[in-house]
């Protein structure tokens, strides 16, 4: 029998340390020679390759290093190819280590960053993305790493996503310029090698086209095919071009279909081939939902194949053996997990936590939507208060989680601190504002020119959706974001003060014109798009820049950053902390030494959830109610 205890209070097993003991999954591959897979752990904050090899058992294949390429966010952080791993370290070195014995050996020096590497097909060379921070091209390396890597292509701002064709001799890559992210305008290149000289002999464009962006290029293993998604009109495409006619068709041109999640990392895949060039098995991520499907490449024809109990995959990867397929999945109730589908059913081969708590404790969405002031459907996903040894009399207090970006995605997944709040009391509200991915590009595009504007409204428009259908006390809502989501958090207490009862604000923006100057090369042009271009947006950005307007903000706010955080310096919290003192806003901050942007130690993680419920405690639940 539930006990009865306020909302907020109730005791919950999901504890702050075990949610901070929690493994990161961000990648899982397959060897192309045998069932070996590999994936990436991230263990407070170290990234650790792990295998597992026909046998069942699994190893450590790195120990030393920290696995964690560095080109803008990450990702693309390891190859594996022919019993050989190629792996970006935090150190800037790329490494090359054999599945056997043997121990990691550096086959570029340590200058820079490298990402997205990948072995060609002789084993001889690996290409891969570089970046010197300032400077970025596509570059080639000999595995052995006796000789000093050279430049392949170069003079594009950005590069992502190299592919080899298994002849060896041509490349496919993805490239873009400013003022554009890889999500507004791509263009496809393919380059021929000379035989004698790592160098390219030739490269053509396969597609630029204004506003249209291209990725994930892959070419079939038989060597006839190259594909790409291409993101024309409202949603993707999947194009097949025939290298021998040169003719392109789309495979896939279907309504509600997201092949391509915006690429804010190097390195992700959303399809792959089969070994026999036959299939090629995809993810639709369409609503914040994954879906796994098979295409047949003869007849176009496509079937659906169940994933259940999962709601979201990602980082597919197809064996070169067989047809297993491998993907990290998740559900609101089940953590992550690396997972195989062998053709007939799914098998887990890793677990991201010890799941010793009871699916009880866990909250299962309902989707609600609203519409904004210009009429666009606004979406959201609802989490209740879940324990099942409480109940408690009347509304619950909720919390507003946005997500950053702001071109992103809440998906319908596992999350911890989540399941930590809603196993207490609170319910929890996911919101995907306008400019949110997955919803179709118009959707996604809303944003632009509309940043601190549009996605306020809509934090708004959450608040009052969650009182008018009696979800949640209207006098405790409590508004959490990071990055884009901490400037959400900023501008909504500044636009419409007492509405939510407190903000929890994680390395967010307070400063657009400094963000202009200080953020790291990736996002440097993308205020172009998302407010305008200076000076003429000059009055955009003083208007949507919080710390302008702080007098404004009358509700608790927490403040937490990062020391070593690159994309929101810690001048942005800094800024809006010094005018919370000057008009005595009721506040915390927590500077975390050693952090970045987005938490990864254990302790820090810990300590973030245990100050932010005190937070809570003090000022949401016994706090005067004002209404």
């Amino acid at each position: 029998m539930p006990r009865l205890q306020p909302f907020g209070l109730w005791q919950s097993p999901v504890s702050a340390a075990a949610v901070a003991r929690k493994l990161r999954l961000d990648d899982v591959q397959w060897n192309d020679e045998d069932a070996t897979l590999v994936w990436l752990e991230g263990r407070s904050g170290k990234g650790v390759l792990v295998a597992r090899g026909e046998e069942g058992a699994t190893r450590d294949v790195t120990d030393e290093h920290n696995v964690r390429a560095g080109v803008g966010y990450g990702g693309g952080d390891f190859t594996i190819s022919q019993g050989v791993v190629i792996y970006a370290a935090s150190d800037g070195c790329l490494y090359r280590r054999s599945l056997g014995y043997g121990v990691p050996k550096p086959i570029t020096p340590s200058y820079g960053k490298a990402a997205a590497p990948k072995l060609s097909p002789d084993g001889r060379w690996v290409v891969y993305v570089f970046s010197d921070g300032e400077n970025d091209c596509l570059a080639l390396a000999g595995v052995e790493g006796k000789d000093w890597p050279v430049k392949l292509a170069q003079g594009s701002d950005f590069y992502m996503q190299p592919a080899w064709h298994p002849d060896g001799q041509h490349l496919a890559w993805i490239e873009w310029d400013f003022p554009n992210m890889p999500w507004d305008s791509t263009r496809l290149k393919l380059g021929k090698l000379e035989d004698s000289l790592p160098r390219l002999a030739e490269e053509a464009v396969l597609a630029d086209q204004a506003g249209v962006p291209v990725s994930q290029p892959q070419f079939s293993p038989d060597g006839r095919w190259l594909s790409y998604i291409r993101g024309e009109g409202e949603w993707d495409h999947l194009e097949l071009l025939d290298l021998q006619s040169g003719e392109t068709h789309a495979l896939i041109k279907r309504a509600r279909q997201v092949l391509a999640l915006p690429a804010w990392i190097q390195g992700q895949r959303s399809y792959g081939w089969s070994h026999d060039s036959r299939r090629i098995f995809y993810i639709n991520a369409y609503g914040g939902r994954a879906t796994l499907w098979s295409l047949k490449i003869s007849d176009g024809s496509i079937e659906q194949i169940d994933v259940a109990p999962y709601t979201w995959i990602s980082q597919i990867s197809v064996s070169r053996v067989d047809d297993r397929v491998a993907f990290i999945a998740s559900a609101p109730a089940i953590p992550d997990r690396v997972v195989h589908w062998d053709g007939h059913r799914l098998y887990v081969d890793s677990y991201s936590d010890p799941e010793n708590f009871d699916p009880s404790f866990f909250s299962l969405p309902s989707e609600i939507t609203w519409q904004a002031p210009d009429g666009t459907a606004v979406y959201a996903n609802f989490y209740p208060p879940t324990n099942p040894d409480f109940c408690a009399e009347g509304f619950p207090p909720a919390i507003v989680f946005v997500h950053g970006g702001p071109t992103s995605i809440q998906p319908v997944n596992y999350l911890s601190e989540r399941v930590y709040f809603t196993s207490r009391g609170y319910a929890w509200l996911e919101l995907n504002y306008r400019g949110s991915a997955c919803y179709g590009r118009s959707y996604e595009r809303a944003l632009y020119h509309r940043w601190g504007d549009a996605d306020t409204e809509d934090a708004a428009g959450a608040a009052h959706t969650l009182a008018d259908k009696k979800l949640a006390d209207a006098g405790r809502l409590v508004l959490r974001g990071g990055s884009a989501g901490g400037y959400l958090v900023l501008n909504a207490l500044v636009r419409y003060p007492g509405l939510f009862k407190a903000g929890i604000c994680l390395y967010g923006v307070s400063n657009l014109f400094a963000l202009n100057m200080d953020t790291h090369k990736f996002e440097r042009r993308y205020n172009d798009k998302l407010v305008g271009v200076l000076p003429e947006a000059a009055d955009r950005f003083h208007a949507w820049s919080p710390c302008f307007h702080a007098e404004r903000i009358k509700d608790a706010l927490a403040v937490f950053q990062g020391s070593e955080d690159k994309v929101v310096p810690p001048n942005q919290s800094e800024e809006i902390v010094n005018a919370l003192r000057k008009y005595n806003v009721p506040h915390i901050y927590r500077l975390y030494e050693g952090e970045g942007h987005g938490f990864r130690k254990a302790e820090t993680i810990t300590d973030y959830l245990q100050q932010t419920e005190r937070f809570l405690q003090q000022y949401v639940l016994f706090a005067p109610q004002s209404r």
